[in-house]
Formats: C-alpha cells, structure tokens, sequence
C-alpha cells in the first residue's frame, strides 16, 4: 500500500514525511480492516512530524481523522459489515481495566493507544482499527465532511463541555482552524454568544459567517467579559490573556495536546475570584458518539480543504504557515 510515515522528525519545510510503500495490514482480533477514503490533517500530526510530539515508535504513519470502507474483519469482529463506512478517531484502544476507565473516564485511561502515534493512522491505503473504538458516520455528511468531525469536531466538543458554558453565555475562542469552527457552530447552535480572536483575516470572515458576535486579532480584547473561553492555537502566551478576559468565576479550557510554554501568571489579575484553567485529555468514545448525533442534527457545516494524498507534505506546510481555512483532508484516490 501507499503510505505517509515519520522519517526523522524535524522542521516540516525540511519535509520529516515519508512517501513510499508499505506491506498492508491485517487485521487482528476484533479488529476490521478499512479501505482509506480520506484522512483529515490534524495539527497534531504537524506537532509529531516536528517532533514536539515523541515518537512512539520509528515510522508511524499520521493520520487520526479517518473515513474508510470496511473491507475484511478480524477473528470475532461483528460490530460493522463489509463495505459499510466507518470512521477512526484518535483514541485507539484502552486498557478497560484501569481506575478511569472503570468509572468512565477512559480519556485518561494509564496504558491508551491512539490513532497516528501508537498504530499506525490514515496516511496510507489501509488502516486497521479496533472495532469497539470506531465510529458509524451519519449519512447527512460525506467522507470529506466527515473526516475533520472525528478529532478536530469531537475534541472541539470536549473543550465546550469542559470549558462549562452557562446558558445564554458568552464564549472566547482564541484560534480558529479545523476544531474552533466546528465548536463554535455548537456552542452558536445552544444559544451561546461566540467571541473569536484569531490572527488569519480569513478565519475571522468565517466567523462571522459561522454566527459569531464578534471577531477580532489574536491581540484584541473581546468587546464583553467571557463566561468561558477556549484555547484552540498551540500558543501558551494567549492563556494570561485569556484569563484577563474571564468574568469572575469563568472557565478556560485548554484544547490541544501541545501547548507552548505558559508565561508566569498574575494571581490577582488572572486567576482569583475563581476563574480557572482547565486542561483537554483526549475524549471517551461516548464523547463521539453524543457529538456526532449532535453535528447531525445541526448539521454542522465543516469548512475543508482537499488534498491529494501525495501532498500530504505540502498540506502540513500549509497548516504550520496558517494558509489553511477550515481543515484539510487528504483524498487517497
């Protein structure tokens, strides 16, 4: 099969991806075997070809926003038929065993495996997946649609739920790429009021576009105090911003599995009168089942960006250079 993988991580203009051939996979027990469609290009795939994510293992294949066709089962696998279509997110398995995962809160299981970093993920012509750890897609969106919904939407939904916007609330988004557009349409869908702040002029006309009250620079001060805020760039400098916009008793929610480093905050200023800092970990399978039958019900409108899958390289480059509106996807045929 084709395939995409890390070759020696590093600046993505030095282009740390490689292109070639690969042996295709089997699947294993309860596991299905899927025909890739097309993979979605997440930030965090940029994040582990620079190396600021480490390899888990040498020559892992990227790719957590998978959409494919199920085209052989593992021993045991029942869950899906073949042919059917089926999404790979980036929780790839957990151990079910383990005080999260007994008491629901298998994002922050102690032995996970994600999609892309652990297995190998959806830069490639096949991929396997466990079965319990995949997702049906709603038939209101196609593959394109639907392939940034599986990391990019869903983390998005885990931000909103942990950043605990009151109803009617005003909302910061600080970045507005692949799951910041996503979330917001959400958060404007439940009656909340969207405050953007975001360095690309086109990323602020789709918000405004998408239902935001407002749109702003990465500098500006949102024009009203926030009752919640969400960190979608990987820019530690915007978090005593963030907090200095927060009403009393607001909530900042961190999305992202990368951040750089956070300069030193002002209690007084920044965190007293109970405002807090809220990290995201992944998400639990329930998380993605509940947001997709939410972002069909909208339906969600994902704005994308299509990519040969030989250009997976020069997606990655234009992800790191914020030339990207919405989120690209990589077509395998």
């Amino acid at each position: 099969m084709r395939a995409w993988w890390v070759g020696r991580p590093g600046p993505i203009a030095g282009h740390p991806l490689v292109f070639g051939e690969r042996r295709d996979p089997r699947p294993g027990q309860g596991e299905v075997l899927l025909s890739v469609r097309v993979c979605g290009v997440c930030r965090t795939d940029l994040h582990l070809a620079e190396g600021d994510l480490p390899r888990r293992r040498p020559g892992i294949i990227p790719g957590h926003e998978v959409v494919g066709e199920v085209v052989e089962l593992g021993e045991g696998a029942a869950r899906f038929r073949l042919g059917e279509r089926v999404g790979v997110a980036w929780l790839g398995n957990t151990c079910r065993r383990c005080r999260f995962c007994l008491r629901s809160q298998e994002n922050l299981c102690l032995s996970p495996t994600f999609t892309g970093w652990d297995r190998d993920g959806g830069y490639a012509d096949r991929i396997t997946v466990n079965e319990d750890y995949a997702y049906r897609i709603p038939d209101v969106f196609s593959d394109e649609q639907a392939a940034p919904l599986l990391c990019a939407g869903i983390i998005g939904y885990r931000a909103l739920r942990r950043a605990q916007i009151p109803d009617g609330g005003r909302l910061g988004i600080y970045g507005f790429g692949g799951s910041a557009h996503l979330a917001a349409q959400v958060a404007v869908y439940r009656g909340a009021s969207v405050y953007v702040m975001t360095r690309s002029k086109e990323a602020r006309r789709l918000a405004l576009d998408l239902g935001a009250a407002f749109a702003g620079d990465a500098d500006d001060e949102p024009p009203v105090p926030l009752d919640s805020a969400i960190i979608f760039a990987p820019a530690g400098w915007l978090v005593p911003q963030a907090l200095r916009a927060l009403e009393r008793g607001g909530t900042l929610a961190v999305a992202g599995i990368h951040l750089s480093d956070i300069p030193p905050l002002h209690y007084g200023s920044e965190l007293f009168q109970e405002r807090q800092l809220r990290s995201v970990t992944a998400n639990t399978r329930a998380d993605g089942e509940e947001f997709l039958r939410v972002a069909a019900e909208i339906p969600l409108r994902p704005t994308t960006v299509p990519y040969r899958m030989e250009a997976a390289g020069q997606a990655l480059q234009d992800l790191a250079a914020d030339r990207i509106t919405g989120a690209a996807v990589l077509h395998m045929t």
